[in-house]
């Protein structure tokens, strides 16, 4: 039986969730990055995907996160998010908005870095936007 740990992801609005958990998958801007108890101290960057919850219950939660960063010790992770919502509020018009607005950035991109980040971010919102709403 895994050892537990304290999450919690917070987004500017709310604490979303606060739990004790036995893994937490995170969508690290380097992959996907699988936390567990005596995790070694780590800092990363998030993108936006989905974080998936195992609670010490047994019961699986999913998140979208819209980037942040997430700070990783030996007994806890609290992941910061931009904007965070449980997967099961998700609302497509909501997600479609912010991929129009991420085209509008790679159309508005003046220098070639400008245009490579917009173009990052569209591909992962569109890539997030495949990932959990049905065809």
């Amino acid at each position: 039986m895994a050892d537990n740990f304290n999450f919690e992801l917070v987004s500017p609005e709310r604490l979303l969730l606060s739990a004790t958990v036995t893994e937490v998958v995170i969508p690290g801007t380097d992959g996907e990055m699988t936390v567990m108890a005596h995790h070694a101290p780590t800092m990363t960057t998030i993108k936006p995907g989905v974080v998936r919850v195992e609670t010490s219950e047994g019961k699986t939660e999913r998140y979208v996160v819209f980037g942040g960063f997430a700070d990783i010790v030996p007994d806890g992770c609290t992941l910061l998010a931009e904007s965070a919502v449980s997967v099961a509020d998700i609302n497509s018009d909501e997600l479609e908005r912010r991929i129009q607005d991420a085209r509008e950035d790679l159309n508005d991109a003046t220098t070639d870095s400008a245009k490579q980040k917009a173009q990052e971010y569209l591909d992962q919102l569109t890539t997030l936007n495949g990932a959990i709403l049905p065809a």
